[in-house]
């Protein structure tokens, strides 16, 4: 990295810590208080929204749009905002709504920066537990409720039997395809854990999950995480091995 792109690179990041602070600051008043759910859904289905996640997301694309005019914004909540260069913001507000409406703290807001079709950096916060993950220039870094920066690193695991698997939930395979490619990696690993969202892919980088699988995303459910997860030495891809940042079926392994 010559000296001009890793000064871009440590400014674009100083936007992403600035623009999760102005996330947290809404975010929280909502948490585990009387809080109105919307369903986006089709009629028999569940996808919830709250006034949490539309104010988080307009704080964010306003304090992108503030230090980067020219970049696009991509939002869960407000959609495609197209810019003049090759950079690109994918964010999700609340990853984990379901998780967030229940007073459970396994949510977080992700922020992504796309270089054209490459996830270049991501940003997971969890302002309830004062947890933040992200990707540097050279590593994974983690700070806790204690301040402290640490550096993040994935587990090594002998075999699929030792693995400690997670997964957001069973229901996310729905063709018989996808039901059967999970089933055949449950049926070998140690245990299988669900209802992780953004923060069981967290916790792969920093070594205490080994692999996790899952269909049915979105770009802005990943594309904050692939950084995170390669800077801390694991992979995470689609499912044939292409590229996870488009969403759909994914695999992310520690090692």
């Amino acid at each position: 990295m010559t000296r001009k792109s890793a000064a871009e690179f440590a400014a674009l990041l100083a936007s992403t810590h600035q623009a999760a602070d102005a996330a947290g600051r809404v975010i929280l008043p909502y948490f585990r208080r009387p809080l109105k759910v919307d369903n986006k859904a089709d009629p028999g289905k569940f996808d919830p929204v709250t006034a949490a996640d539309r104010a988080a997301e307009r704080v964010i694309v306003k304090a992108l749009k503030a230090a980067w005019p020219s970049h696009g914004m991509e939002g869960e909540e407000y959609g495609v905002n197209a810019g003049t260069s090759p950079y690109r913001w994918i964010i999700d507000p609340i990853d984990g709504t379901r998780a967030f409406i229940l007073g459970l703290p396994l949510w977080g807001t992700l922020i992504g920066l796309m270089h054209g079709n490459r996830p270049l950096l991501g940003l997971m916060d969890q302002p309830f537990t004062r947890e933040r993950f992200w990707s540097g220039a050279r590593s994974a870094m983690y700070r806790g409720p204690d301040g402290r920066e640490q550096r993040m690193k994935t587990r090594a695991c002998a075999s699929l039997g030792q693995a400690m698997c997670s997964t957001t939930h069973p229901e996310m395979f729905k063709t018989g395809a996808e039901i059967a490619g999970f089933d055949a990696i449950r049926s070998h690993v140690r245990s299988v854990r669900y209802g992780g969202d953004c923060y069981a892919y967290c916790l792969l980088a920093a070594g205490h999950v080994d692999l996790i699988i899952e269909a049915g995303l979105k770009p802005y459910d990943i594309a904050a995480l692939i950084p995170i997860i390669e800077k801390a030495g694991g992979r995470c891809t689609a499912w044939d091995g292409g590229t996870a940042a488009g969403g759909g079926r994914v695999v992310a392994a520690g090692d």
